[in-house]
């Protein structure tokens, strides 16, 4: 009886820490992007794979803002071109005169850089892996 009254309240107990550290991370680390104009979250992992000589067509592109402005991805999961989570960021400089703005699609970035508002960067900044999780609360 004292043995399963003492594993009850251990288990509780790591149970109650378990949901005070959930609550008290708020989820995912805030890292997010858009995705056809929808937000995103992401848990950063320390995979890198530039350098290793992977197809780029194996990644799919993140396209890095940059000026405080969140980051837009092409692909999500359930897209029929999704790569599982395997990102090329691309850096994209903003023209001279050009106003940076917050864009919410790849559609839109890639208008924005043949109408010569910006220029999108050939060489990744960064090749890794990381999961795609809709911020629901944004």
């Amino acid at each position: 009886m004292f043995r399963r009254l003492a594993t009850a309240a251990v288990s509780a107990a790591l149970l109650v820490s378990v949901g005070a550290s959930t609550v008290a991370a708020g989820g995912p680390p805030s890292l997010s992007f858009y995705v056809d104009d929808v937000r995103y979250r992401t848990v950063g992992t320390p995979t890198d794979f530039s350098g290793t000589g992977a197809p780029s067509f194996t990644y799919d592109k993140i396209y890095a803002l940059g000026n405080g402005l969140i980051n837009v991805a092409e692909a999500k999961p359930g897209d029929r071109d999704y790569n599982g989570g395997r990102w090329m960021v691309l850096p994209i400089t903003w023209s001279a005169g050009v106003t940076a703005v917050q864009l919410t699609s790849a559609e839109e970035v890639e208008a924005w850089a043949d109408a010569g508002y910006l220029s999108i960067s050939t060489t990744p900044a960064k090749q890794f892996l990381c999961p795609v999780i809709p911020d629901n609360g944004h």
